[in-house]
């Protein structure tokens, strides 16, 4: 697993520089979970931020030719932001999938079940984010 620098850590954000292989995609899930969870996630917000890191960063190894990129979680009021920056300037697309396709359904899901799903560009790539909400149904845990 390549991380160049751990960005320090602070109470409300976390952030990460790694260089991306798919096999190491399920570490950065349970990272991203421990970080959500602590910022007072429940379990939905969890499971959608497991989504959501797994779908991104699996794109940054399907589309993207440099895999070095950046993973940010930023809690927000009642909800966390999880972003990744690659070096691609492609923004990706939303499609509603074949119903009996194999692929072509993460990007969607996330936006089904993610408070916000975007993609900012900027000088030398691009921001993929999606937001969740931190708090889920009572008695949840």
């Amino acid at each position: 697993m390549a991380i160049s620098a751990r960005i320090p850590e602070e109470r409300h954000f976390r952030a990460w520089e790694i260089t991306v292989e798919v096999w190491e995609i399920e570490v950065w899930w349970r990272e991203v979970a421990v970080v959500v969870r602590a910022m007072g996630g429940g379990r939905s917000a969890v499971e959608v931020a497991r989504l959501g890191v797994s779908e991104l960063l699996a794109n940054v190894c399907r589309h993207v030719a440099d895999r070095r990129c950046r993973l940010e979680v930023r809690q927000g009021r009642g909800t966390a932001l999880v972003r990744v920056f690659d070096r691609c300037a492609r923004v990706p697309e939303v499609r509603v999938p074949e119903w009996d396709a194999e692929r072509g359904w993460g990007l969607w899901l996330l936006r089904e079940v993610a408070g916000g799903l975007g993609c900012t560009c900027v000088p030398g790539g691009k921001w993929v984010w999606f937001t969740v909400l931190l708090s889920g149904p009572v008695g949840e845990g």
